[in-house]
């Protein structure tokens, strides 16, 4: 069986975003469900798979990553309102059974993301 997993890099600093806010949707049409809520720990990783198991299926996903909360955590100085906010990361999984890592590195200017491994 396949799995998500996801990592945030914090680019302004240069060091791993830990305790952002993520939340992961399932996307059918134009409804969204939330399926999990998490932070990520001292590596900028979830601490366990997003999804995995009979969880884990094909379709269009969703990531958000809560990107100003966790620069204004930090007491970086943000303008109001923030350049970035909640970054949204919309997604598709085609094979059920492949590991799927979609990393964040990011900025309070700035992101990017891949398909990693």
């Amino acid at each position: 069986m396949g799995f998500l997993t996801t990592h945030v890099l914090d680019t302004a600093h240069g060091v791993p975003a830990a305790g952002m806010a993520i939340e992961l949707f399932s996307v059918d049409g134009d409804q969204r469900s939330l399926v999990k809520s998490t932070v990520t720990n001292a590596d900028g990783r979830c601490d366990s798979p997003l999804l995995e198991g009979e969880d884990f299926r094909a379709g269009v996903w969703e990531l958000v990553f809560h990107v100003a909360g966790y620069f204004a955590a930090l007491e970086v100085e943000l303008p109001d309102p923030p350049f970035l906010d909640h970054v949204t990361l919309r997604f598709g999984i085609a094979d059920a059974t492949a590991h799927y890592h979609v990393p964040l590195l990011a900025s309070p200017w700035s992101y990017s993301t891949y398909r990693g491994s």
